[in-house]
This record gives C-alpha cells, sequence and structure tokens, in this order.
C-alpha cells in the first residue's frame, strides 16, 4: 500500500468512526466479514503479518483482506483507538438496522430461543453473551434497562459476532413474541423443563436477579442447578448452560468449532 493510501484511509476513519462500529482486532473483522457486516474501512499496523493471520486462520477470507486492509503507521494506530487490539488491525463497518433486527426476532416460527438480558450491569458479560448466542445458533439477544448491546465495550467482548445473531435494545413492553421462561432460583429445576425453540429465555443481573416486571410475565420460572451456600453463576456462565440444556434436544443445532 502507498503512502496516499494510509493518509486517506486515516482521513476516512475520522469521518467514519462517530457513527460505525468499531471492529477491534483480527478476529473481530473475521467474524464480521463471515456472517455480512458492512465493512467500511479496516486498517493495520503491519499487513504482512496480519495477512499472515488470515493465512494461518480464515484463508477463506485471505483474498478479501488482501484488497481491503491498509496499512498505516503504528503510531497513527494508536491515536485512532483507546487500546490497540494485540494483531494490530481494527475496523469500522456500518451496525444493522433495527428494522432488520427487530424483523429477525420477530419472525414466526422461530426455530432457536432469544436470549433476553434484564438490565445487565456489565458490558463485558453482554459481549460474551452475545458470542455463546452465535455459537449456539440463537436467534438473537435481547438487553432491556440503560445498556446498549453495541457498545464498544461489548462489541469487543463479542469478538465481531454480533453480527451473526441479531442483537438489539428493546424496552421489556416491546419483547419478541414467545413463550418466556425466566431463570430464577426459585423456579423449576431446569433439568425438569424442556424449552421450545420459540421461546425467550431471560436471565437477570448477578447482583438482583430478574425484574419483578419481567417475572410477572414469566410463562415459567427455571432454576439452574447449584451447590449450597453458592450465590450465583456469572452470567455468560448461565447462559451457556441453559443454551446447553435447549441444543440437547435441538435437531440443527450446528456442529464444529467457530474458528
Amino acid at each position: 500500500m502507498t503512502e496516499n493510501a494510509a493518509v486517506t484511509a486515516l482521513r476516512q476513519w475520522g469521518e467514519l468512526a462517530p457513527d460505525a462500529v468499531l471492529l477491534d482486532g483480527f478476529h473481530a473483522l473475521k467474524h464480521a466479514l463471515r456472517f455480512g457486516a458492512d465493512v467500511r474501512l479496516a486498517v493495520c499496523d503491519d499487513r504482512a503479518a496480519a495477512l499472515g493471520l488470515a493465512a494461518a486462520l480464515a484463508d477463506d477470507l485471505t483474498e478479501v483482506l488482501g484488497e481491503r486492509l491498509v496499512e498505516v503507521p503504528a503510531r497513527s494506530l494508536r491515536e485512532l483507538l483507546p487500546r490497540v487490539h494485540p494483531t494490530g488491525v481494527a475496523a469500522l463497518a456500518a451496525r444493522p438496522s433495527r428494522r432488520k433486527n427487530l424483523d429477525s426476532l420477530s419472525r414466526a416460527p422461530r426455530r432457536a430461543p432469544v436470549v433476553v438480558l434484564d438490565n445487565p450491569r456489565n458490558l463485558g458479560n453482554v459481549g460474551a453473551v452475545v458470542r455463546l448466542a452465535a455459537g449456539f445458533g440463537a436467534t438473537g439477544v435481547v438487553t432491556t434497562g440503560d445498556m446498549d448491546p453495541w457498545h464498544p465495550n461489548a462489541v469487543r467482548a463479542g469478538a465481531g459476532l454480533h453480527y451473526a445473531t441479531a442483537v438489539e435494545h428493546l424496552p421489556l413492553p416491546e419483547l419478541p413474541p414467545g413463550p418466556l421462561y425466566a431463570l430464577d432460583p426459585e423456579g423449576d429445576d431446569i433439568r425438569t423443563v424442556g424449552f421450545p425453540d420459540d421461546a425467550l429465555v431471560a436471565f437477570g443481573s448477578e447482583r438482583h436477579g430478574i425484574s419483578p416486571e419481567l417475572r410477572e410475565r414469566a410463562t415459567r420460572l427455571v432454576a439452574l442447578p447449584m451447590r449450597p451456600q453458592v450465590s450465583s453463576y456469572n452470567l455468560a456462565t448461565s447462559v451457556a448452560m441453559a443454551l446447553f440444556h435447549w441444543g440437547g434436544t435441538a435437531a440443527d443445532l450446528p456442529a464444529g468449532p467457530l474458528g
């Protein structure tokens, strides 16, 4: 790439960044491209190293990355980002439209659950849940409360997999249709309950659990098995166990690693 290409990329970054989703690192860019993200600009501080990663870890994307990646000086990359990813790669992509996400979440019949995070308090946990939902083939992740699930810290934790499932923030009255199964210590043992594919599976925060409003709407309360005197699981751990429980009876759960 020429020096002029780097100068142009840095100017474009400044223009695009305020309205774009930051894809932080090679793996975030890899996943976003695999799942159809509209990637507007991709930069790196060592093009040869980034393409070497592509050849080793994502040979299906070597050509497209070769066309898109613009090398910029390492100093300039540090000025663009709050923290440069160890892979020295970053990109900007368009956020999927709200209408597209709502259509996916509300489409009938749904073949996989929607994960509902009721007023989550940790953006890293939100991103980890998105990553789990993508891996299990869930229809999507909906958050209530005041956190944007597309916040840069959540997208960083999700490794670009926000583009592999529908991720949206909704007020409680606007949740997608379907029976609502809420995780609660007072619920029935999850091992005795089967989730239908069109279920909403809801999780509260570690500190406060599900809200009274969500509890009132729940079709059924279910509980994860837990040793006495242990107060709670991490949110992402709880989601993983619940989706694994659903996936044990799902005929078309995707198999194999998501590299």
